[in-house]
Protein backbone atom coordinates (compact mmCIF):
# COMPACT_ATOMS: atom_id res chain seq x y z
CA UNK A 1 0.00 0.00 0.00
CA UNK A 2 1.97 3.00 -1.29
CA UNK A 3 -0.71 5.37 0.03
CA UNK A 4 0.96 5.13 3.46
CA UNK A 5 4.20 6.64 2.16
CA UNK A 6 2.33 9.16 0.01
CA UNK A 7 0.27 10.31 3.01
CA UNK A 8 3.45 10.51 5.09
CA UNK A 9 5.03 12.73 2.42
CA UNK A 10 1.97 15.02 2.40
CA UNK A 11 2.02 15.35 6.20
CA UNK A 12 5.79 15.95 6.20
CA UNK A 13 5.44 18.70 3.57
CA UNK A 14 2.72 20.43 5.60
CA UNK A 15 4.69 20.17 8.87
CA UNK A 16 7.72 21.66 7.14
CA UNK A 17 5.81 24.63 5.69
CA UNK A 18 3.47 25.48 8.60
CA UNK A 19 6.25 26.38 11.04
CA UNK A 20 4.59 25.00 14.17
CA UNK A 21 1.04 26.26 13.55
CA UNK A 22 -1.82 23.97 14.54
CA UNK A 23 -3.52 22.63 11.43
CA UNK A 24 -7.32 22.50 11.44
CA UNK A 25 -7.95 20.99 7.99
CA UNK A 26 -6.23 19.79 4.84
CA UNK A 27 -7.74 19.68 1.37
CA UNK A 28 -6.17 17.36 -1.21
CA UNK A 29 -6.88 16.96 -4.89
CA UNK A 30 -6.34 13.42 -6.13
CA UNK A 31 -6.69 12.64 -9.82
CA UNK A 32 -8.51 9.50 -10.90
CA UNK A 33 -5.46 8.53 -12.98
CA UNK A 34 -2.90 9.17 -10.22
CA UNK A 35 -2.87 5.57 -8.99
CA UNK A 36 -3.67 6.80 -5.47
CA UNK A 37 -6.74 5.43 -3.70
CA UNK A 38 -8.46 8.24 -1.77
CA UNK A 39 -10.02 5.89 0.82
CA UNK A 40 -6.58 4.50 1.63
CA UNK A 41 -5.21 8.03 2.12
CA UNK A 42 -8.14 8.78 4.46
CA UNK A 43 -7.38 5.61 6.42
CA UNK A 44 -3.69 6.51 6.80
CA UNK A 45 -4.16 10.22 7.55
CA UNK A 46 -5.22 10.04 11.21
CA UNK A 47 -2.56 7.47 12.06
CA UNK A 48 0.24 9.48 10.47
CA UNK A 49 -0.96 12.78 11.97
CA UNK A 50 -0.86 11.45 15.54
CA UNK A 51 1.68 13.39 17.58
CA UNK A 52 2.12 16.11 14.96
CA UNK A 53 0.62 19.59 14.54
CA UNK A 54 -1.95 17.92 12.26
CA UNK A 55 -3.37 15.68 14.98
CA UNK A 56 -7.16 16.10 14.94
CA UNK A 57 -7.17 17.88 11.58
CA UNK A 58 -9.87 17.01 9.08
CA UNK A 59 -9.06 15.75 5.62
CA UNK A 60 -11.11 16.72 2.59
CA UNK A 61 -10.30 14.96 -0.68
CA UNK A 62 -11.53 16.20 -4.04
CA UNK A 63 -11.27 13.56 -6.75
CA UNK A 64 -10.64 15.02 -10.19
CA UNK A 65 -11.51 13.14 -13.37
CA UNK A 66 -9.02 12.18 -16.02
CA UNK A 67 -9.13 14.07 -19.29
CA UNK A 68 -7.53 12.97 -22.55
CA UNK A 69 -7.32 14.00 -26.19
CA UNK A 70 -7.39 11.48 -29.00
CA UNK A 71 -4.50 11.89 -31.41
CA UNK A 72 -6.54 10.27 -34.18
CA UNK A 73 -9.90 12.09 -34.05
CA UNK A 74 -8.71 15.10 -31.95
CA UNK A 75 -11.65 14.66 -29.56
CA UNK A 76 -11.38 15.31 -25.83
CA UNK A 77 -12.98 12.86 -23.44
CA UNK A 78 -13.16 12.07 -19.73
CA UNK A 79 -11.36 9.07 -18.23
CA UNK A 80 -12.49 7.50 -14.98
CA UNK A 81 -9.92 4.70 -14.93
CA UNK A 82 -6.68 3.60 -16.56
CA UNK A 83 -8.40 2.13 -19.63
CA UNK A 84 -7.43 4.83 -22.07
CA UNK A 85 -9.64 4.36 -25.06
CA UNK A 86 -11.27 7.14 -27.01
CA UNK A 87 -14.97 6.71 -27.81
CA UNK A 88 -13.83 6.43 -31.46
CA UNK A 89 -11.99 3.23 -30.48
CA UNK A 90 -8.44 4.57 -30.65
CA UNK A 91 -5.88 3.97 -27.92
CA UNK A 92 -3.65 6.71 -29.35
CA UNK A 93 -4.45 9.24 -26.63
CA UNK A 94 -2.66 11.99 -24.75
CA UNK A 95 -3.59 12.45 -21.07
CA UNK A 96 -4.35 16.09 -20.26
CA UNK A 97 -5.45 15.88 -16.61
CA UNK A 98 -6.14 13.54 -13.71
CA UNK A 99 -2.66 12.31 -12.83
CA UNK A 100 -1.86 14.74 -10.02
CA UNK A 101 -2.00 14.66 -6.28
CA UNK A 102 -1.90 18.19 -4.88
CA UNK A 103 -2.26 19.87 -1.53
CA UNK A 104 -4.96 22.39 -2.40
CA UNK A 105 -5.19 24.14 0.96
CA UNK A 106 -4.25 23.96 4.62
CA UNK A 107 -6.32 25.75 7.26
CA UNK A 108 -4.56 26.68 10.48
CA UNK A 109 -5.89 27.87 13.84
Amino acid sequence: MHELSITQSVVDAIVEKMDGATVKSVRLEIGKLSGVIPDSVRFCFDVICAGTMLEGATLDIVETPGLARCRDCDGEFQLDDMIMLCPCGSANVHVLAGQRLRIKSVEVL
